[in-house]
């Protein structure tokens, strides 16, 4: 549903995004995680057909990103980092507004509004609603034209729990309706809960891409913490001769009280390949 080639973009002398590539499969949801500054937006921005690349190509369900953007419009939904709603309207005729605009009618907004959680709030002016309900309404905004692909740059960042449940709950909602999703996030976590792949961007070049499980295990140290007859805890890595040397004479002399095995995350793996952790 989405390829990208050898993707590129130079700002002057800066390279934006470095030879980038990958493909999104229809239905799944796709991880696009970096620093910031790495390259995540400018990429967004190459795909919908925002921001020319420099070199390199991309395509959105086999229609080129460059020479076919009239033919990818009507196929695609972005939720940007940055709200931008109308203030002063209500929920309700703010995604009114943009129906007319896609020529979906009313029945659509009704739908969304349900299925984000703000039928309740529909008249209620925009300066009121939460952070959380903004958001909410900017994923009903861009599902609007019923996109095969739905782009998500950072949607739960800034949110309380809650609201950032809600917005995953949304996403799984999306991915079980076969909808495709390319998904920034900072928050680790929500990229290995949510995603099928996720890519690790750092300085506009893909460093590691693969299933989070793949990463994890070719990446991580495995690990588990034993607490012994002497109330000690101890913290091994099951790969470790030596330390799986400890565990066995510990076993044999039968002084393990607990013993709980703890994979490693993928906050562990970016931090190895790209040297820092997200901010």
């Amino acid at each position: 549903m989405i390829e990208a080639n050898s993707l590129t973009r130079v700002f002057n002398s800066l390279i934006a995004v470095d030879r980038v590539s990958f493909h999104v499969n229809q239905g799944e949801v796709f991880g696009f995680l970096g620093h910031n500054g790495a390259g995540k937006t400018t990429t967004i921005r190459m795909l919908t057909g925002q921001l020319r690349p420099t070199s390199g190509r991309a395509s959105i369900d086999n229609h080129d990103v460059v020479t076919e953007r009239a033919a990818i419009k009507p196929m695609i939904g972005v939720v940007f980092e940055y709200q931008n709603l109308y203030e002063r309207m209500s929920g309700r005729d703010n995604l009114s507004f943009f129906a007319e605009l896609h020529g979906v009618g009313e029945k659509r907004v009704d739908e969304l509004l349900e299925m984000v959680g703000l039928a309740d709030r529909a008249k209620d002016k925009i300066k009121v609603y939460s952070n959380g309900m903004k958001q909410r309404l900017l994923v009903a905004r861009a599902l609007l034209n019923r996109p095969k692909v739905l782009f998500l740059d950072e949607p739960t960042r800034g949110l309380d729990p809650t609201s950032a449940r809600g917005i995953r709950r949304t996403i799984r909602e999306l991915r079980e309706q076969g909808t495709t999703v390319f998904l920034t996030t900072h928050y680790m976590e929500e990229a290995d809960q949510l995603c099928q792949q996720v890519a690790f961007l750092s300085e506009g070049k893909i460093i590691a891409l693969d299933t989070p499980q793949a990463l994890k295990l070719q990446y991580g140290v495995r690990r588990v913490t034993v607490l012994l007859d002497d109330q000690s805890k101890h913290v091994l890595a099951l790969d470790n001769p030596v330390d799986a040397t400890r565990m066995a004479d510990w076993m044999e002399a039968g002084r393990v009280l607990t013993a709980h095995s703890q994979e490693a995350t993928l906050e562990d793996v970016f931090v190895q390949l790209a040297g820092r952790e997200l901010q």
